[in-house]
């Protein structure tokens, strides 16, 4: 099949990167390499906040590579470092978890946000990073732009900024996606985690509103609170409103102000993909990772304007700031949707199910009863509640295929499905108890981006083949590799979509998977690579003739003073977040086209 032509990866534990025969790969970049002119070495033993700000962050996620000469040789390489740990980051000597220093908790402002990256294509395989004026990090500290109709709110208006229009940082940042118009968009996820004394709240709808997004203790984790008063929530109660969004950066101009834009809503963001409409709108996608949360689909007002002159991008890098926000119900004949005992579905891979996007909130006004639209926008999981959409498990990724059109989400996983006071299963979420996670398919009515109704079905339902309940599209369970806990997805040329995993339950180390998804094949899972021990995988880029991943947490599970991986400087060394990039040698030893023809 072209684009899969390869020996499947076997399900491994091995702290490395595991691909297949007659593929090779290298490190692209590390945490703490240098990003910046100026930035040192990195040293694990004396880390300052001066030099992080100036280096590679932690813990990468999202790769969007954006192309910078027609062949494709060049690219700036945009990169989220989602999160810290800082257990992991510090000698174990000089880091107190109960009492951080100021400085250690100013590194880990520094090593969130984004990096800014150029590359090149490697003759012998691979991508490197040379200098370049495009280099660039983005931290907790950046200045960003609220735009959109929620811009200005009193809900967003803090005692630093009394106009609700900027606010610092970014962070907690997971899936994104690149624009047609060559910037990228960046989801805040688990942003609760950084905030403190949500408990301290009594008033009743502003403490409902803060439970819904998981703002309820008492100190932080981090303990950043002690040092930026931004972070508690008793002195500032709409800071964490100010997170959460989806995140627009250019990597073309470093000097150009960041935005977080209001219109796409707010909630635990993961993914943020872009397809056009046939009237050439936008349509952007987004899940919100959360066990019995919601899939998003936003509709720009405007228009898309092809072409990259400066005029046409200045358009288009409005068009995110209007138009309507929408939430998903899916639908279904429940016979013709759960799994039976031989592990297919009776339906045979049709279309089986039906969906409809539920509008919520267009500009100013409001399509929720109870709600006015700046509630929608940023309180957007009571507003998808108050309207019935279908709770999901943990919508991740979510991919518009480039060759047929169709859109794909990640389920990543949901153990509490079925359990007591919590939903059951349902036509798109077919399992209780549900470890290892599934994946959705489905078409917009007339194949279009801003159709309001949709046909959906199962492409996976993944764990091990052996098992009754899993469903790979059809196809024979006894010529699969097994996938547990879809997390990104992406696409290469041929349609294909590939799937990165996080938290495998079947007891080996996650990795990426490639899947046809049309054709005799349509269901065939193959694993490509593994990630060392502990680590996610993350990413990933699919090019004609080079894979790129990020490795994120490697040795988690661990600690600084009992790492679990010594990836990717092997010996004693501590593990290191990294990307990867992966390529095939053709009998020349020159790199050959991925998957093969």
């Amino acid at each position: 099949m072209p684009g899969t032509d390869f020996d499947p990866v076997a399900p491994n534990t091995a702290d490395a990167v595991t691909v297949p025969d007659g593929y090779d790969q290298r490190v692209v970049i590390r945490w703490g390499d240098p990003v910046l002119p100026g930035a040192p070495e990195f040293d694990f033993a004396n880390q300052t906040a001066e030099a992080q700000a100036r280096q590679f962050g932690y813990n990468n996620d999202f790769v969007g590579l954006i192309p910078q000469d027609p062949a494709g040789r060049r690219h700036l390489m945009v990169v989220n470092h989602e999160y810290t740990t800082e257990t992991h980051m510090f000698p174990p000597e000089q880091y107190d978890s109960d009492n951080p220093t100021e400085e250690q908790v100013r590194i880990a402002w520094a090593a969130h946000g984004m990096s800014v990256v150029q590359t090149v294509r490697d003759p012998r395989g691979g991508l490197r990073v040379v200098p370049s004026r495009y280099n660039r990090r983005v931290t907790v500290e950046t200045e960003f732009e609220l735009r959109g109709p929620a811009a200005g709110s009193e809900l967003l208006r803090t005692s630093a900024d009394e106009t609700g229009r900027r606010v610092l940082g970014t962070q907690n940042n997971c899936a994104g996606g690149v624009t047609p118009w060559g910037t990228v968009l960046s989801g805040e996820e688990n942003f609760h985690q950084y905030f403190a004394h949500g408990d301290s709240v009594t008033d009743p709808v502003a403490s409902e509103r803060l439970r819904r997004y998981g703002l309820t203790g008492g100190e932080s984790t981090r303990k950043w609170e002690r040092f930026d008063r931004r972070w508690d929530i008793s002195r500032e109660p709409n800071e964490p409103h100010r997170f959460g969004w989806v995140v627009e950066i250019d990597p073309n101009d470093p000097h150009s102000t960041p935005v977080k834009h209001t219109a796409l809503g707010r909630f635990k963001h993961e993914a943020a993909t872009v397809a056009i409409t046939a009237d050439r709108r936008v349509a952007v996608y987004s899940g919100d990772d959360e066990r019995f949360d919601y899939i998003y689909k936003f509709v720009s007002k405007g228009r898309y304007k092809p072409g990259r002159s400066a005029h046409a991008r200045r358009h288009n890098m409005n068009l995110l700031d209007e138009g309507t926000l929408y939430v998903a119900r899916f639908t279904g004949d429940s016979p013709d949707s759960e799994i039976d005992g031989s592990g297919r579905l009776p339906s045979d891979g049709e279309f089986d199910g039906r969906g409809e996007w539920i509008a919520l909130a267009s500009g100013n006004t409001s399509f929720v009863p109870g709600f006015t639209a700046e509630e929608v926008y940023v309180f957007t999981r009571l507003a998808a509640d108050a309207v019935g959409a279908t709770k999901m498990d943990r919508p991740e990724d979510i991919e518009p295929n480039p060759v047929t059109g169709r859109v794909y989400a990640a389920l990543t996983n949901n153990s509490d499905r079925g359990a007591t006071g919590a939903a059951g299963a349902d036509e798109a979420n077919p399992r209780d108890g549900n470890r290892n996670g599934h994946v959705l398919e489905w078409e917009e009515d007339g194949g279009d981006g801003a159709a309001t109704a949709f046909s959906w079905r199962l492409l996976l339902v993944c764990g091990d083949p052996a098992e009754a309940d899993t469903y790979f599209g059809g196809f024979d369970k006894s010529r699969v590799s097994p996938i547990s806990c879809p997390d990104n997805l992406a696409f290469d040329a041929h349609g294909n979509l590939w799937v990165s995993t996080d938290g495998n339950a079947l007891g080996s180390n996650d990795g990426l998977f490639a899947v046809p998804v049309e054709g005799e094949n349509r269901g065939q899972v193959k694993q490509f690579l593994t990630v060392p021990v502990g680590a996610e995988t993350c990413g990933p880029v699919i090019g004609d003739d080079v894979v790129v991943v990020a490795v994120q947490h490697p040795g988690e599970g661990g600690s600084a003073a009992d790492p679990q991986s010594h990836w990717p400087d092997g010996g004693d060394a501590h593990p290191r977040p990294s990307v990867v990039s992966v390529w095939r040698e053709d009998a020349r030893g020159r790199p050959g086209r991925i998957g093969g023809p």
